[in-house]
Formats: structure tokens, C-alpha cells, sequence
């Protein structure tokens, strides 16, 4: 038998005295010799979680995966149960009088066994308080193991080294059987999985494996070969094999039908102890003395091939099966559902089927395995031919074949006819691989013959896992290990190389191939379909490939493998690795358990082994990928051709598929799903379509999303339209202080406050100059330190009462300490020196504040925003008392020559000398102040770019200078100072 043999997990530890799998999760449970037990994930290889059970050896650990738990047995006669997800301890008892052996878990009971060296096996109950309700006794030494028959779980055997197997029924204390044979104590026992076998495999210290028929109480077989005492032995639950090992270090692997060693696998790592396998895969695990191993045996692929008129054949163990698509086919099925196949015996197989593969027109069928090949008739499943083989492959010619019987030799066929010496090799072949050229693997790299000449076209410097070729033979797919490459070849290029007479020498022909491209992805199937390459990758998803660009069809949880493609159906068809019994397994099992127990176990049977091929299917239309084969050949017209055969259904797939290739043009014309077209309008600017899509939706994203882009645009009107649908105050703020729009900001303010906006609406009040406002809503929102603050910069007649409000809060909060640390500027104004000119400048520019400045102003007073309001008044008024009857000419002059001290250097010498005699108007005087403070540039800055001006008309939209009621806003009548 070729069976591959990869490890997964190599971990070095303490002595392992028990190994078990985790059902769904990638977790390995070992028990230690010192106490401990480990938890390592063997995907990752890291170990996940620890456990310090005890100081003495943990010779038995399960997993109990439906209640989260894991369960183990020590030497000092403790049970210990843990919650492997929190490590909670969830129980602990003295289960025996002496070291504890063996577990075992009821698969589908609230049970659990456990043997000991007190010679006796107990059944607990954890629904009842892990209460005892039975002790079975008739062993005369320790008990070694215990096992559950997977076919009736009513029943089990033990292994003791009083050198005898009994089997048990539960709710019987007498065991139903004895079986004898061993010189020595038997270390382990454990039934057949399948259900034509009614057999048990046993290992004992006279170093020898036993198989027993326990129907008929005898030994069947006896496996030589192991130089030490033989501490386990289990038949694989999958596979046709035997696995056991010895303390001489060794794992030995037997055929089981046979009874021929296959493989014997040796770790270094001193005596083998114990043995888990995983049911459903291929993973099985060993601990020895220095630690523990995890590998994976033979392929996880199925064996299973579809013809291309959907006719599906697949092998279970020996027994061979077929369905027909066309039988469970459902215009209305949706994709990812199972299809209900009617299922056929077809017949059976006289090898282990390793492989089994159609021939291009569907007539034939190959199957491989144990070192040999079958060539039947795919119908009438007849043997056509034979022959030794470690791998068969066809040509695209069904008549034509190729067999690699050995590293050395490689047989070609033609109509079932050996030709001899067809082809030589000078290297070591190490697989091989059908299609339009014969491959053969080396170990550096792969060389591609022809079939008919058998001379070499190419040689390619890769390690291929698979090689695919498509049905016309131009392309070629060649997986490796974490990539794959498609290459074009060119028939024309190399004949014509042939014709002129040109030497071929070990590299082959290097025009007949031309790279395609590089694909960074892990290949487990695939096919061709025109030029289109569909597969299946190692983290289980449904990819195709059109040119160099791939597309995801579908994720999967579990592994899943690629059968095919039918045009008629444009649908690709899949199957994951559960397989069926054929009803001859069924009546085979039903015959054992009358055999054993004397009655029919209908139920059981149907239960254990009646499980529907699960096959599944997704659409792609074969118009979807000739379509988007023109697009990447750049081909519009065809592509336009082709677009009314696209499937409604599809066009959304062809627009994203337009779009990945930059052509949203055209990705937005045929393109009928909503969302995608309003991304499409909006990143091609097309903003008519996305604002008429989002009058249809209307959501404040889509208004949102166009919003901003017509600010990107320059589309002010649509961009404010946009923003007020969308509810996006800070967009708006953005776009009335950019384009100089007070009446704007006036009415965001009011909506702000209303929408509980603080933030924004404090922005608006400070553009507009309405500081009595922003001063309200921070103390609104239990901001009164930065209220008072705010006050002592731009409205200091307020800071009394606001300080007031900042002490009453502190008391409340009893702070008493600070609130008498807070000092009111107008009662000690020695700590305040300029605060009474703080004042006259409020006063002088209160009456103004909301005067609206030009945008297109910003040049001529952007350099007053920098002005030392204080050192003006101070100049102007050292007494800091402001005169009480002023008149406006002049004194008008005198704040414009403040304002641009900075500008201009130095004050008009006529206006100084003039003004202690000038009656000023005071609100003229306040006009020109506003400009020496912050909240002066109510209207934001103008700019110009390109043609577009900012139209500075919106700067006096509200020019009269009364304020909005205060009531309008907020009902505190104290705003008025």
C-alpha cells in the first residue's frame, strides 16, 4: 500500500502515558508522568494549555467535548474532571483503591469507565453526581484498557495482564466472554470499526498483535515483528490498516486485509506508550518516553471521480458506488445546498482504492492502490485491465495511458497495449501526471514528454503537487506547495522547432511555453474550463481564475474537493469526504449483531451506516467566464456581443468584475444593484446618478457621501442641499465659513442647539460673534471652568456671575477648598490688573459684533486678528475710564488708526492731537473694535480657485446689526449683561 506519512506535531516533554484528539478542535490532550497534562494545537504546533493535575503520573486523560470538559485518572487513585476552556476544577473523587489505568468515554451516554490496578472496572454517572452505579469484576490483575464497541455502545472489552480480553455488557457484572491466547498481560484491545468484521486487535507483553473474531472466540491472525512488550494496537477508523506499537521505540503499520507490514515509523524518542486517532480524518497520534507525535496518514482526498455527463463513482474501503447528477438535479436548487442523490451499488474493488479516476470520454475507470491498478468499464463496472502501478494517469486520448511502476520505470499504453521503450529516464521519477503532455516528477524538477514520441518538449525547474491541464491542451496549471503557475503551450512553436531540425536537449523546447502567471495560493483540486481555471484551496475556499485575476465563489468550513464542471448546467459540482456504506456493509452488520446478541438491531445499523453523498453545487455561467476572458483579452466587442447571454443574475458579478479591471464606465451601466452603482457614480464623479440613487434610498450616509463630494466638486448649492438631508452639521459649518455664508451659520446655530449639537452649535456662536451664547451652552453643559474662561477673554462683564456658578458647583461637589481659591477679577482687581480695559474693549466693540465682514475683506484686516487689544485701549485710555459723550467722525479715526498700528507702523499724528476734543459716535467707535478681537471674522476667510469665486454677497445676507432674540436660543434672560 502507498501510504503517505506527514507529521504534524513533533513535541518534546515529559514521559506520555495518554494521548486523545479533540473532536472539532486542532487539539492534542496528553497526560504526563509528572503530573501535568498538556493541551497542544498540532495545526500550529504551540501549546495551548497546561494543567498541574497532581505530583504523581496521570497514566489516563479523555476529552468529554459535549460538556467542555476533560476527565483524568492518577496514581493516587483520584478522578479529576476540568473545564478545558476556563480551568475551573469541576470535580475530584477517589474513584479506586490503587492507581488508575484507563478511561473511557460512552459516546453518547452520561457514562464513563474506569480501570484500575485494583483489578476491577467502574461505571459512573455524571448526570447523577458521578455517582458509581456498577463495579464489573473478574479480572485477577491490573486492568490495562478499556474500549466501547463503536458498533454497540452497550457493550465493551478490557485488556489485563492476567493475559486475558473480556468482553462486558453494561447492567451485567459477568462478563459475556473470555478470550485467551496471550503468553503474556495484554496492554491494550480495541474493536473493528467497520461493520462486515466482527473482530478486536490486542497487544500483549509476549511482543505479538492479535486479531480475534469475537463472534466465533478465536484468533484470526497473529502480527510478528516487534522486538519489545506490544503496549497498543487499534485498527485506523478510515483506512485499511493496523497500527501498533512496542517499547522497542517503534510504530508499525499492517494492512488490514492483508495482515502485510506496510511502514514501520521510528521518532527517537524512546519506548512507545500509548496511541489516538481522529475519526472522520487521517490524523493519528503516539506518545513515547521523551514526548509525543502527531501525523497524518495517506491522503485526505477522497476517492471519487465525476464523468462529464455528471455521473459520480467514489469508493468506500472496497465497495464501490455511483450516482448521477441528473437524478438529484432541481432548477430551483440554491448554491451550497446538499443535492438528494439516489444512490447505486456499483460493484466492488479488489484492491484498496487509493485513487479512482474517469477516463476523458467517461468510458473507463481506474482505480489504484496496494501497488496495483484495475482498468473497469465505467457502466458494467467490468475489469478491462491490469497491471502493477504506484500511480496511473490518462491522456487526453482515452486509449492512451501511462503507469509509473516504480522510481525507475514508467510503462506507456495505447489501446490497452504496452509500447515498449517509449520512454527513457535518466533521473528518478517521483510521480507522474497526465493531460496533453506526459509530466514526471523528479525531485528538483518536472519534466513534460510527449506522448507519442516520448521526447522531452519541456522541462520546468518546479516541485508540482498536481499538474491540470485544460481540455483543449493549450493550458496548463502546475501547483506546488504554496503557489501555482499557469503557463500556454505552444504546439505550433514546437513542431516548427522539430521541422527546422533543431537539437533538443535536457531543458526541453523553451518556445513551446510561455509564462501566463503566478498565483499565490495553496492548490487542492481544480479543473479547467475553456480558459478558465477552477479550484479548491487549503483554506477551503471555491476560487476560478480568468486570465491572471481570481475570484471567490464560496468559503467552507470543512474540506471540501472540486468534481467538476457541466457546461448544460453551468454549474460546478463538489463533495466533501463522507462517503457511504453500500447496503451489503448494512446487512454485513446487522448479521454480526444478531451473531453476537442474538436479535436484529435495524435502528443501530441504519444509525451507524446509512449516510447520503454529499454533493453540492454553485452556479457559474459559462457565459459569465467567456465574457470576462474578452475583457481581459481586451476584446470589447466581443464582450458586447456577449453581454445580452449574461444571466440577470450574474450582471452584478460582471460589474464588480468590470470594475476590478478599471472600467467603472461600463460597470455603472451594467451594474443593477443599488449600492454598488451609487459607489461606482460617486467615484466617477457622476453625481446627477448618485444623488438621484440617494433621493431613492434616502439614508444620511448616501446624502453624507455625495455631500462631500460635491465639496470636492465646487458644488456649493448641491453640497449644502446634501449635507442639511444628511444631517451633517459639521459639514455644513465647514461650507458657511468657507464660502462667507452668516445667515447659514444662523440657522445652523439654531438647529445645532436644537439637536443637542453643543459643540457645533458653540463653533456658530463664536463665528457670529454671539459670545453670550457660547458662554450658555458651557454652562448648559457643566463646562463652567471653561466658561469662566471663556467670559475673562471675551466677555468680562460676565465672569462675576459665571465665577459665582463655578463656586456653588464646587460646593456642591464638596470642594469647598477650591471654590474659596477662586477669585472674582472684580473683586480683587489687584490680581486682574488689565481687567476694568477688558471691560472698555467690550464695550467699545459689544454693539458691532455682529457687523458682517466681507470675505473678500480677509487681506486688509488679517493682521488685526494679531492686535494687542489692551495696549490699544491702554493708550487711548490710561484711566481705563471710557468718556460718556463721544461723537463719531473722529474718533471712528482713532479706532481704524488702532487697527492698523500693526499695519502701518505708527497712528495718524492729526487724529492723536484731535481727539480729546471730538464727540464720536460710540457705535461707530464699536465697529472698528470688533476687529481687534477674535469673534470679529464672523464670515470665515474668501479665497478664489480656478473660475470659481466664493460669492462674497453671502457675507451680508444678515448685514443689520441686531442679534436674534436671545429667546430664540436659550430662555436665560441673563445673557444680557
Amino acid at each position: 500500500m502507498r501510504l503517505e506519512i506527514k507529521r504534524k506535531l513533533f513535541a518534546r516533554s515529559d514521559r506520555v502515558k495518554c494521548v486523545d484528539f479533540h473532536p472539532t478542535e486542532p487539539w492534542l490532550l496528553a497526560s504526563l508522568y509528572n503530573g501535568n497534562v498538556y493541551i497542544w494545537n498540532y495545526e500550529t504546533q504551540a501549546l495551548v494549555k497546561t494543567f498541574e493535575v497532581t505530583d504523581v503520573p496521570v497514566r489516563a486523560a479523555k476529552f468529554i467535548a459535549r460538556k467542555n470538559w476533560l476527565i483524568t485518572g492518577s496514581d493516587d487513585m483520584q478522578i479529576r474532571v476540568f473545564n478545558y476552556n476556563t480551568h475551573e476544577k469541576v470535580t475530584t473523587f477517589e474513584a479506586h483503591p490503587d492507581y488508575i489505568r484507563c478511561i473511557a468515554i460512552h459516546p453518547t451516554q452520561p457514562f464513563v469507565l474506569t480501570g484500575s490496578d485494583d483489578m476491577t472496572i467502574k461505571l459512573w454517572d455524571w448526570e447523577k453526581g458521578w455517582k458509581n452505579i456498577q463495579i464489573f469484576e473478574g479480572h485477577t490483575h491490573y486492568v490495562m484498557n478499556i474500549n466501547f464497541n463503536p458498533k454497540d455502545s452497550n457493550t465493551f472489552a478490557s485488556a489485563c495482564l492476567d493475559r486475558t480480553i473480556k468482553v462486558w455488557s453494561i447492567g451485567s457484572t459477568v462478563a459475556n466472554f473470555t478470550l485467551e491466547g496471550h503468553e503474556k498481560g495484554v496492554n491494550w484491545v480495541e474493536y473493528y470499526h467497520g461493520g462486515e468484521k466482527p473482530y478486536l486487535v490486542s497487544a500483549a507483553d509476549d511482543k505479538l498483535v492479535k486479531i480475534w473474531d469475537y463472534q466465533n472466540k478465536t484468533c484470526v491472525q497473529t502480527l510478528e515483528g516487534h522486538a519489545q512488550n506490544a503496549a497498543f494496537a487499534c485498527f485506523h477508523p478510515e483506512l485499511p490498516i493496523i497500527i501498533s506499537g512496542s517499547e522497542d521505540g517503534t510504530v508499525k503499520i499492517w494492512h488490514s486485509n492483508t495482515y502485510r507490514l506496510e511502514n514501520t515509523l521510528n521518532y527517537g524518542l524512546e519506548r512507545a506508550w500509548t496511541v489516538a486517532y481522529q475519526k472522520g480524518n487521517n490524523n493519528v497520534a503516539f506518545g513515547y518516553d521523551e514526548g509525543a507525535v502527531c501525523v497524518k496518514l495517506g491522503r485526505e482526498e477522497p476517492a471519487v471521480s465525476m464523468d462529464n455527463s455528471g455521473k459520480i463513482i467514489w469508493a468506500k474501503h472496497n465497495e464501490i458506488q455511483t450516482a448521477n447528477i441528473k437524478a438529484g438535479h432541481d432548477d430551483n436548487i440554491k448554491d451550497g445546498d446538499r443535492l438528494p442523490l439516489p444512490i447505486k451499488d456499483l460493484g466492488s474493488c479488489e484492491v484498496y482504492p487509493q485513487t479512482l479516476q474517469h477516463s476523458p470520454n467517461g468510458r473507463f475507470v481506474v482505480v489504484c492502490g496496494d501497488g496495483e491498478y484495475i482498468i473497469y468499464t465505467a457502466l458494467a463496472w467490468r475489469n478491462k485491465g491490469f497491471g502493477n502501478g504506484l500511480e496511473f494517469v490518462w491522456a487526453l486520448d482515452s486509449n492512451e495511458y501511462a503507469v509509473r511502476e516504480s522510481t525507475t520505470k514508467i510503462k506507456l499504453y495505447k489501446n490497452f497495449k504496452e509500447r515498449p521503450n517509449a520512454l527513457k529516464l535518466n533521473f528518478m521519477a517521483e510521480g507522474i501526471y497526465g493531460g496533453t503532455l506526459l509530466g514526471v516528477k523528479s525531485t528538483t524538477y518536472l519534466n513534460l514528454y510527449d506522448w507519442e514520441t516520448g521526447s522531452i518538449v519541456r522541462r520546468i525547474d518546479v516541485i508540482p503537487k498536481s499538474v491540470h491541464w485544460s481540455d483543449i491542451g493549450d493550458l496548463v496549471t502546475i501547483a506546488c506547495e504554496d503557489t501555482f503557475y499557469v503557463l500556454r503551450f505552444n504546439r505550433q512553436s514546437y513542431t516548427k522547432f522539430l521541422e527546422s531540425g533543431g537539437e533538443i536537449g535536457d531543458e526541453g523546447v523553451e518556445q513551446a511555453f510561455e509564462f501566463v502567471t503566478e498565483i499565490q495560493e495553496s492548490i487542492k483540486t481544480g479543473t479547467w474550463v475553456g480558459d478558465c481555471f477552477i479550484y479548491t484551496n487549503t483554506v477551503n475556499r471555491l476560487n476560478y481564475l480568468v486570465g491572471a485575476q481570481t475570484f471567490t465563489i464560496s468559503h467552507f468550513d470543512t474540506n471540501i474537493y472540486l468534481l467538476g464542471y457541466i457546461p448544460k448546467d453551468n454549474r460546478i459540482y463538489l463533495a466533501d469526504k463522507v462517503m457511504v456504506f453500500s447496503t451489503r456493509t448494512v446487512l454485513q452488520t446487522l448479521w454480526v449483531y444478531f451473531n453476537s446478541y442474538g436479535y436484529f438491531n435495524v435502528q443501530f445499523a441504519l444509525v451507524q451506516f446509512i449516510k447520503d453523498v454529499n454533493v453540492y453545487s454553485y452556479a457559474l455561467s459559462l457565459t459569465v467566464i467567456e465574457y470576462q476572458t474578452a475583457i481581459l483579452r481586451n476584446d470589447l466587442e466581443t464582450a458586447e456581443q456577449l453581454f445580452p447571454t449574461v444571466p440577470a443574475d450574474q450582471r452584478n458579478r460582471i460589474a464588480r468584475f468590470l470594475e476590478s479591471q478599471d472600467l467603472k464606465e461600463l460597470a455603472l451601466e451594467v451594474s443593477a444593484d443599488v449600492e454598488h452603482k451609487f459607489e461606482l457614480a460617486v467615484q466617477l464623479n457622476k453625481l446627477d446618478v448618485a444623488v438621484e440613487i440617494a433621493r431613492e434610498v434616502n439614508t444620511e450616509t448616501k446624502w453624507k457621501t455625495v455631500g462631500d463630494s460635491a465639496l470636492s466638486a465646487w458644488k456649493f448649492s448641491l453640497a449644502e442641499e446634501c449635507l442639511k438631508k444628511a444631517k451633517d452639521s459639521s459639514g455644513l459649518l465647514l461650507l458657511y465659513t468657507a464660502s462667507g455664508n452668516a445667515k447659514g451659520i444662523r440657522e445652523l446655530a439654531e438647529s445645532a442647539v436644537a439637536d443637542g449639537k453643543n459643540n457645533v452649535a458653540l463653533a456658530c456662536f463664536l463665528q457670529l460673534g454671539q459670545v453670550e451664547d457660547c458662554i450658555a451652552i458651557l454652562i448648559k453643559t457643566d463646562r463652567i471652568p471653561e466658561a469662566a474662561m471663556f467670559a475673562r477673554t471675551y466677555l468680562p462683564s460676565h465672569v462675576s456671575r459665571v465665577v459665582k456658578l463655578w463656586k456653588e458647583s464646587l460646593e456642591k461637589q464638596n470642594k469647598k477648598k477650591a471654590a474659596e481659591a477662586l477669585a472674582d477679577p472684580a473683586d480683587y482687581e489687584n490680581l486682574f490688573p488689565d481687567f476694568k480695559y477688558a471691560l472698555i474693549a467690550e464695550e467699545l466693540s459689544k454693539k458691532a459684533r455682529n457687523t458682517a465682514i466681507p470675505a473678500t475683506s480677509y487681506t486688509e484686516y488679517k493682521d488685526s486678528l494679531d492686535q494687542d487689544i489692551i495696549a490699544g485701549v491702554k493708550e487711548k485710555y490710561p484711566e481705563g475710564v471710557l468718556p460718556t459723550n463721544l461723537s463719531s467722525p473722529l474718533h471712528s479715526r482713532l479706532v481704524n488708526s488702532i487697527a492698523r498700528k500693526n499695519v502701518n507702523g505708527e497712528m495718524d499724528d492729526d487724529v492723536l492731537s484731535s481727539v480729546a476734543s471730538v464727540d464720536d459716535d460710540r457705535t461707530s467707535i464699536a465697529d472698528n473694535m470688533s476687529l481687534l478681537s477674535m469673534e470679529v471674522n464672523t464670515t470665515g476667510t474668501g479665497s478664489v480657485r480656478g473660475d470659481v469665486d466664493f460669492d462674497d454677497a453671502a457675507s451680508f445676507a444678515t448685514s443689520e446689526h441686531e442679534r436674534p432674540s436671545d429667546n430664540l436660543v436659550f430662555e436665560e434672560k441673563e445673557l444680557e449683561s
